[in-house]
């Protein structure tokens, strides 16, 4: 059977994506690689810090088997898209096919993000989206930075409510754009005058075609 191995750079992803396997995807066979570390160090230096480790991970995962990868962390998405390239393994970034999404629905983008590490990496994919679709955008950044405190102490309903006060307060743009899929359910606690776009179900259905 073939396997979709997930890479997670925390544990609260893992129901998540098992609830959407199983709504979406019954019989798909998932494998949860949980690695923390890998956002704290890119977090502190940067992607590129974590990109030998990342490689590592893709490639046990590889040798045990696995059919392809989808990395669910926005920040090392980039370079776990390379290290696939390399091993010759599809690997894919659940934030792509949001990114995506996002060009098709206007050119007035809004990022929101609780962490800063991930900006520049959502920001830099969504143009690379927009410019193979030839599309013209222009992109707003918006960081939740009070969010983030409340996820580390594993205050998730706390995380949540700051990220949808947050998308309460946006209210110009073609789209908006949660930057990490830990973010996405706070869309469910709000009515945004903006259409809302989160990564987690498009990525899995993604990934799953893949396989």
């Amino acid at each position: 059977m073939s396997t979709l191995a997930l890479l997670h750079t925390s544990a609260v992803h893992v129901p998540v994506f098992d609830a959407l396997r199983d709504e979406d995807h019954p019989g798909l066979e998932l494998r949860h690689l949980v690695y923390e570390e890998l956002l704290g160090r890119a977090r502190e230096s940067g992607p590129a810090a974590v990109a030998g480790a990342t490689r590592d991970v893709i490639a046990r995962a590889l040798e045990e088997g696995v059919t392809a990868v989808l990395c669910t962390c926005s920040s090392i998405g980039a370079v776990a898209e390379e290290a696939g390239a390399e091993l010759g393994v599809p690997v894919l970034r659940s934030d792509r096919p949001m990114a995506a999404a996002a060009v098709a629905h206007g050119p007035d983008i809004v990022v929101l993000a609780t962490v800063e590490s991930t900006v520049g990496p959502t920001t830099e994919l969504i143009r690379e989206e927009a410019a193979a679709a030839g599309r013209e955008i222009s992109v707003r950044t918006v960081v939740a930075d009070r969010a983030w405190p409340h996820f580390e102490k594993g205050d998730l309903e706390g995380y949540y409510r700051v990220v949808a006060e947050e998308l309460e307060a946006i209210v110009e743009g073609d789209v908006i754009v949660l930057a990490q899929g830990s973010m996405a359910p706070a869309a469910q606690y709000v009515a945004s005058s903006v259409p809302v776009l989160s990564s987690p179900r498009l990525g899995l259905a993604a990934a799953a075609s893949l396989v």
